[in-house]
C-alpha cells in the first residue's frame, strides 16, 4: 500500500502519546489504534477517547439477517476460547514517521518461524514495525512481505523468530448466522492479555466502503462476516474464533456503538457495537498469494514506492495538497495546487486511482509524471521512486 504522507517528518519535542490505532467503522474508525495526530494537514486520525475518524465505512447490503442466539452465548465459555487462541496472537506497534505518531493493532501467527497475518491498514504508513508475541512475550522487529489493499490483508515476517505458537483455523465457509463467536485482539493498543469480546454472527456476505482521509482514496471490502460483538480500536488484525477455538475470521471493522477505552482481559459483553471480519478462508487465500512472491494488480510484494504527496480528488486528477521535502514529486517540480494527471501515461483521475497505480511500483522504479500546474500549463518530468512507508 502506498502512503502519501502530509509532510516531511519533524521530530516532536517529546515522544508522541500512544493510543490504539484506527478501527474501521460506519462513520467510525479503522482497526488499528492511532496513537498521535497527523501533522499539518486538515484531516484527523482517531486517537484513544476521540471520535474523529480516518476511515469511514458504509454497509452496502447482501446481509442474511440477524440473531441474538442468547442460548449459544450462555453455553459458551469465552475465556476458554481465549485460552486456546491467545498464544497465537501478536500485538503490532508501528511508528508512523511521516505523521510523527504511532499506532497499534493485532496479528495472527501463521507459522512457527514468524509469518504473521494482519490487516493492511494496521501497518499502513509505517516506517518501522515492532511485534510482541503473546505466546512467548518476546518482541521482534518485522518487515512487510506483501499486502493487498483491496482486500485489507497484509503478511509480516518477524526477524529471527522460531518456535512460535500458531493459530488454529476453521472453515469460514461453514459459518452460519446465530453462531457464537469470540473476538480477540489488542483493544486499546496497550498490549498484554488480549481483550475478549463474545457475541454472535448476525449476518454474512456483507459489503462496506472504507475511505482513507490520509490519501483521499477509498476501497470496498466484500463478503465480510458481521457480528454483534464489541470489537474495538486495536482489535484489527485479530481473531474471530468459534466455540472450538478455531479462527474463522480476521477482525477489520466496527460500527459506532463501541467504546475506544481499553478493557483488558475480561469479556466485554455481547452488546455495544457491530463488528466486521474478513472470512479466514478468504484472508488465507490472499496470504498464500503474497507468500508465493507473485505480485498482481492488487497484490504488492515487498517494499512500497514513495512519491511524497498528500492528495485529494480534483476535477481532472489528483489535486496536490502538499509535497514532502526531497520526495520524488517535489524533485519533479510538483507543488501544492497542481493536479497530477498521469504516471507513465496511465491516467490518474482520482486519489484512489493514484493509490492503485502506486501499488504497482517498487523503490528504484523510474516513472514519468504528468501534471497540470496552477496556471493550467501541462508539465512532465521523469523521477526515480524511493522507498517509503508501508502502503
Amino acid at each position: 500500500m502506498t502512503y502519501y504522507p502530509p509532510q516531511a517528518p519533524t521530530p516532536p519535542p517529546q515522544p508522541p502519546h500512544r493510543g490504539p490505532g484506527p478501527l474501521r467503522t460506519l462513520a467510525l474508525t479503522l482497526g488499528a489504534v492511532t496513537l498521535a495526530a497527523l501533522v499539518g494537514v486538515a484531516f484527523l486520525v482517531s486517537g484513544l477517547n476521540k471520535a474523529p475518524v480516518n476511515r469511514a465505512l458504509a454497509p452496502q447490503g447482501s446481509g442474511s439477517g440477524s440473531s441474538s442466539a442468547s442460548s449459544s452465548l450462555q453455553s459458551m465459555n469465552a475465556q476458554a476460547v481465549a485460552g486456546k487462541v491467545s498464544p497465537g496472537l501478536v500485538d503490532i506497534n508501528t511508528t508512523l514517521g511521516y505523521q510523527n505518531g504511532q499506532a497499534a493493532g493485532t496479528g495472527m501467527v501463521l507459522t512457527s518461524s514468524g509469518e504473521v497475518l494482519t490487516n493492511n491498514h494496521v501497518v499502513e504508513g509505517a516506517t518501522s514495525i515492532s511485534v510482541t508475541d503473546v505466546g512467548n512475550g518476546k518482541t521482534y522487529t518485522a518487515k512487510v512481505v506483501g499486502y493487498d489493499r483491496t482486500e485489507d490483508v497484509a503478511v509480516l515476517q518477524l526477524d529471527n523468530a522460531s518456535g512460535l505458537e500458531t493459530i488454529k483455523t476453521g472453515d469460514s465457509g461453514s459459518v452460519k448466522v446465530g453462531d457464537a463467536i469470540v473476538g480477540l485482539g489488542n483493544a486499546g493498543g496497550n498490549g498484554g492479555v488480549p481483550s475478549v469480546a463474545p457475541g454472535t454472527v448476525s449476518a454474512l456476505d456483507q459489503d462496506i466502503t472504507a475511505s482513507d482521509e490520509s490519501s483521499g482514496s477509498s476501497e470496498q471490502l466484500k463478503g465480510l462476516i458481521e457480528v454483534n460483538a464489541n470489537i474495538q480500536s486495536g482489535d484489527s488484525g485479530g481473531a474471530l474464533a468459534n466455540t472450538s477455538g478455531q479462527v474463522i475470521g480476521m477482525n477489520t471493522a466496527a460500527s459506532t456503538g463501541y467504546s475506544l477505552g481499553p478493557r483488558r482481559g475480561a469479556g466485554r459483553g455481547s452488546t455495544g457495537g457491530t463488528g466486521f471480519a474478513i472470512p479466514i478462508n478468504q484472508a488465507l487465500q490472499i496470504a498464500n498469494q503474497i507468500e508465493s512472491g507473485t505480485g498482481t494488480d492488487t497484490v504488492h510484494i515487498g517494499s512500497s514506492a514513495f512519491l511524497g504527496v498528500s492528495v485529494s480528488d480534483g476535477q481532472q486528477g489528483a489535486l496536490i495538497q502538499q509535497t514532502v521535502s526531497g520526495g520524488a514529486a517535489e524533485q519533479a517540480g510538483l507543488t501544492a495546487g497542481d493536479t497530477l494527471n498521469a504516471i507513465n501515461g496511465k491516467t490518474v483521475d482520482s486519489a484512489t486511482t493514484l493509490t492503485e497505480l502506486m501499488d504497482t511500483f517498487h523503490p528504484g522504479d523510474k516513472v514519468t509524471l504528468s501534471w497540470t500546474d496552477q496556471s493550467g500549463q501541462q508539465q512532465s518530468a521523469d523521477v526515480t521512486l524511493a522507498q517509503g512507508p508501508v502502503g
